[in-house]
């Protein structure tokens, strides 16, 4: 035990260590922090590769920049293959007790458990530690697969958990890493690039195929293949590409399984809608659900895609068609759901909003339009906004270079200034809707 300890020490913050911060992910920290000082189990999910090991860094630093004294922080990443012998949760309780010996803690004991997914019956480990009223300890934890906590752990911490869904690089976090102003230039240069961190570090275009080429590759053998025993790894594959290379676009099982018949391709639906569904759970593409707007409901059947990150297009697809249209639509998706909402198609009566996003007792709608090049577009693009019969704000975001006067009550907005009136200006005025 004593061995496997020394390969834990060098990478904690104990006898002077500070291991490596990364870019400093504020928003992410301050909404973890106001959940911090409880039994509240913090899980950090999202896909492979987005910083989530980073962020449970950047926190065990915070902690200690706020007086945790390094000795009462234990940090284990099991990627690592340090700990290729922390196999079940029994092997990790063994190193736990030994670092509490060794170490002997004063007061509460942060744990921040990285990939604790790849651990035999983690899930009891992380339920008797976070409720133990013995010893004080706070735990945060990490993992790749959206279905994580459906098991054993939401059982045993029924409301005793809050969950962070960590995405790539947001613009304003783009500009902050790239040093550049908040404009048009910047935005598209962000648009056809990629948001994950790994991309800012590597040196040119072709090494940056590489890279997203293996974190696909990685994500789909380690998450999906191995995982579920996928019998047919190359259907897997062309699955993803189709739905990256329609993404923002309405689309139902049947029609990817159609599609895939039509290429020759023995396949049935079950076996498409399964094949998605592992997809997803990797947080690889996200699903959007249509909301009739009248009837405040979701409707079945037909769904939109989005990527997680447009460098699975920039980089491995971009021959396919794919308009900057619905590249700016896939940004604004994920920029809502990184603030917080849960994001629909919105359906009236012919005609269709780009989304409707709640949080709370907050709405908003939002239609994209690359251009409002003639009147034309104006009127159709501002149609479907002004058949919606309620007070909350409606918002038109482009990629125009002049900002259009606020008509009949809905918004106009550049796309780069989206996210700074999301968490300002509309923080004031959702206070002004009538409920």
């Amino acid at each position: 035990m004593e061995e496997y300890f020394n390969s834990l020490a060098k990478y904690n913050f104990w006898n002077g260590n500070v291991p490596q911060q990364g870019f400093l992910r504020t928003d992410y920290l301050n909404s973890i922090r106001s959940y911090c000082d409880n039994k509240l189990v913090k899980v950090i999910v999202g896909q492979r590769r987005t910083g989530k090991s980073y962020i449970l860094r950047q926190m065990a630093n915070d902690l200690i920049t706020n007086g945790v004294h390094p000795n009462n922080i234990f940090y284990l990443n099991k990627e690592y293959l340090d700990f290729d012998f922390v196999n079940h949760y029994t092997d990790l309780e063994r190193l736990i007790k030994h670092y509490q010996l060794t170490l002997k803690p004063q007061g509460k004991i942060y744990l921040f458990l990285d990939e604790i997914q790849n651990i035999a019956q983690w899930e009891r480990l992380v339920n008797s530690y976070s409720q133990d009223f013995t010893q004080s300890y706070e735990v945060f934890i990490s993992g790749s697969n959206s279905k994580m906590l459906s098991g054993e752990l939401a059982t045993l911490l029924s409301g005793r958990y809050i969950n962070f869904e960590i995405f790539p690089f947001s613009f304003k976090e783009y500009i902050g890493i790239t040093k550049q102003d908040n404009n048009k230039e910047s935005f598209i240069n962000y648009m056809q690039s990629g948001g994950l961190p790994e991309l800012f570090v590597l040196p040119n275009e072709e090494t940056k195929r590489h890279y997203i080429a293996s974190v696909k590759d990685t994500v789909l053998l380690r998450d999906v293949i191995q995982r579920h025993a996928i019998k047919d790894p190359r259907l897997l594959e062309e699955i993803f590409i189709y739905l990256v290379n329609n993404a923002a676009n309405l689309l139902s099982i049947n029609n990817v399984t159609n599609y895939l018949k039509s290429k020759g391709r023995k396949t049935t639906y079950d076996t498409i809608a399964n094949y998605i569904g592992y997809i997803e759970d990797t947080f690889l593409l996200h699903k959007a659900e249509r909301f009739d707007i009248k009837g405040k409901d979701t409707i079945a059947g037909n769904v939109k895609y989005y990527c997680n990150d447009l460098a699975y297009k920039n980089y491995l697809y971009a021959g396919f068609g794919y308009g900057i249209g619905y590249q700016l639509e896939n940004l604004i998706y994920l920029d809502l759901r990184r603030l917080g909402y849960e994001v629909y198609v919105g359906i009236i009566p012919n005609k269709e909003v780009d989304f409707v996003a709640t949080k709370a007792d907050q709405k908003l709608y939002i239609q994209c339009v690359y251009l409002l090049l003639d009147e034309a577009t104006i009127k159709r693009e501002y149609a479907s906004l002004e058949a919606i019969n309620d007070n909350y704000p409606k918002i038109v975001v482009s990629l125009d270079d002049i900002i259009m006067p606020i008509n009949k009550g809905i918004i106009h907005l550049q796309a780069w200034k989206l996210h700074d009136f999301l968490t300002t200006t509309y923080q004031h005025l959702s206070l002004m809707t009538v409920r």
